[in-house]
């Protein structure tokens, strides 16, 4: 009888646990496909489960921030999908690697061709976008899901924070630290110091260069010296040797 209970218990846990924790693995989210850093642009999937076993998802439309407007946003070509990208004139212009910006994508809307994502189904939707904001430490989407029956689910809910999840929360793309060279000022500063470098390098070779043609020239004059000094020798020691013959006749001749 106790060991009934305890199996009863178990199972009506394990049943609690399940329901608790479907709603995470079916609303609609995104993640980057590697890291999503701040200034830079990434690469992120919006994923989306079919919830419905009587009903397909035949589109999904995803509004981007209006507080942190995204000049760059290009979806990934889909089989059995079209997408539509809206672009939005912005109050303010956005200054992006030093040219204004006076428009932003405000949201992107895939439409199913075919049958859409089927019951038992979850369908991914790659997007490129940037650059990302520097002041920012998450972007929250908002995405509206529409079923082949007509039923629309707004998955628009922001988590507040110490409070539980929501019952239809935004997708929440969490931003990791700004690179180095994701604006290619480290970059810049790298090359400075390169240049800086190079310059010292070739002054440097310039005055190696200098010093090597000064002891080449040098050693050019050295070497016409003694080539000179030798030719005097040779004409000295021969006519010192023609001095002694004469010398030798001369005596010759006179104590003869």
């Amino acid at each position: 009888m106790q060991a009934s209970r305890i199996a009863a218990a178990a199972a009506v846990a394990g049943s609690a646990v399940l329901l608790l924790s479907s709603p995470a693995f079916a609303h609609v989210s995104v993640q980057p496909d590697g890291t999503a850093a701040k200034g830079g642009y990434a690469l992120v999937n919006f994923r989306v489960p079919n919830e419905r076993d009587d009903a397909s998802t035949t589109k999904l439309e995803i509004n981007f921030p209006t507080d942190h407007p995204l000049a760059s946003v290009m979806p990934e070509k889909i089989a059995g999908w079209k997408a539509t990208v809206t672009r939005t004139k912005l109050a303010k212009p956005l200054e992006v690697h030093g040219q204004k910006i006076n428009e932003a994508v405000s949201k992107v809307t895939w439409t199913a061709d075919g049958k859409g994502i089927e019951p038992g189904y979850i369908q991914r939707f790659p997007v490129s976008m940037g650059a990302l904001p520097e002041d920012a430490d998450e972007l929250v989407f908002k995405a509206i899901q529409t079923y082949s029956s007509g039923e629309v689910v707004r998955w628009i809910e922001v988590q507040e924070d110490g409070a539980e999840e929501p019952e239809n929360p935004a997708p929440v793309l969490t931003l990791s630290a700004a690179s180095e060279d994701h604006h290619g000022a480290s970059t810049a500063e790298d090359a400075s110091d390169e240049s800086s470098e190079s310059s010292e390098s070739s002054d440097d070779a310039k005055a190696a260069s200098v010093t090597t043609e000064a002891a080449a020239d040098s050693s050019d004059g050295s070497d016409t010296t003694a080539r000179v000094l030798g030719v005097v020798g040779i004409v000295v020691g021969a006519a010192g040797v023609a001095y002694g013959v004469l010398a030798g006749r001369r005596r010759t001749t006179s104590d003869a």
